[in-house]
């Protein structure tokens, strides 16, 4: 089981940019899947990107491509979810989480089981 710490996340104006950091402990990290998932108020928590245990495969959701970035850092036992041109449609806590599954990734959240307590992003003016 890995426990899994966010932050990075707080106020910023429309095209703004924040950088999310997840971080873990637990010797496992290297053998799991990290994805980022968000939830914003009335709404179901959705999947937002994910890398594989190696940063090899990654995926995004469509309304996030081409302005978020993941990355994984396995010796420092970090993932990173670098967010540009930042919407106001992008509000909402953003939750890591871990999943085993070798050399891919899903953003389906019931595939996860290791989640944080989430970090608050707002983009508004």
């Amino acid at each position: 089981q890995l426990q899994l710490v966010e932050s990075g996340g707080g106020l910023v104006q429309p095209g703004g940019s924040l950088r999310l950091t997840c971080a873990a402990s637990g010797s496992t990290f290297g053998n799991n899947a990290i994805g980022w998932f968000r939830q914003a108020p009335g709404k179901e928590r959705e999947g937002v990107s994910c890398v594989s245990r190696r940063g090899i495969t990654t995926r995004y959701a469509d309304s996030v491509k081409g302005r978020f970035t993941i990355s994984r850092d396995n010796a420092k036992k970090t993932v990173y979810l670098q967010m540009n041109s930042l919407k106001p449609e992008d509000t909402g806590v953003y939750y890591c989480a871990a999943m085993a599954l070798l050399n891919s990734c899903v953003l389906w959240k019931d595939e996860y089981s290791d989640w944080g307590q989430g970090t608050q992003v707002t983009a508004s003016s």
